[in-house]
């Protein structure tokens, strides 16, 4: 069925299928205004800070281990974290980043909507993302949307789909706890929540 899967037209994404599918929903408190959210996408750099817990080792560890904004999609010039201005409603920006297991990869940031009470952004890797060498993500074949919605004066909905394709490599498989607690730190992150607040979402 993965491989037949035809993407809503509301995603953007053309191509069909996927290996994994991974949709999160959640409510989180925030009483500030859409531009600090946006801030917090554009800070590519604190994505250092995000922690998850480990099914494999069985803690809280780093799960991005170095992250920078790139000048352009070659990924030769870093730069300083994306401002408000460049984080406009059409804007593609790229940035590279190199998390615990996938090693370096350049991906890119495309935000799709931007209004006070709603921000839509999407990303996807535009480099291949490998596994001790071994490529596991061909490129375009990492792909993630994030809607954020305000629900009432204090609180936001939170809703976001990632898919890995169907021509990524097997040894990507198989890993649905740490798929799932990876997402949740995002969400953690973006929401304002400490990472590695007890209890994750699987053990």
């Amino acid at each position: 069925m993965g491989r037949d899967w035809m993407p809503p037209a509301c995603l953007g994404w053309s191509t069909p299928g996927f290996a994994t599918l991974l949709t999160t929903v959640a409510r989180f408190r925030y009483s500030g205004g859409a531009n600090e959210l946006l801030g917090r996408i554009g800070r590519i750099s604190g994505l250092i800070s995000i922690r998850y817990w480990s099914t494999t080792r069985q803690h809280w560890t780093p799960l991005i281990v170095s992250a920078s904004a790139l000048a352009g999609p070659q990924g030769a010039r870093h730069r300083q974290d994306f401002s408000l201005p460049e984080l406009a409603q059409g804007s593609t920006l790229y940035f590279q980043q190199s998390d615990n297991t996938s090693g370096k990869a350049t991906y890119q940031l495309r935000i799709v909507g931007v209004s006070a009470d709603r921000l839509i952004f999407e990303t996807e890797n535009i480099t291949a993302m490998r596994y001790l060498l071994v490529p596991i993500f061909p490129p375009h074949e990492f792909q993630a949307i994030y809607f954020l919605e305000r629900e009432s004066p204090e609180v936001w909905r939170y809703y976001s789909i990632a898919r890995t394709g169907k021509d990524a490599n097997g040894l990507a498989n198989g890993h649905d706890a740490s798929t799932i607690n990876r997402a949740m730190a995002f969400f953690r992150y973006l929401a304002g929540i400490p990472t590695d607040q007890e209890p994750p979402a699987a053990r």
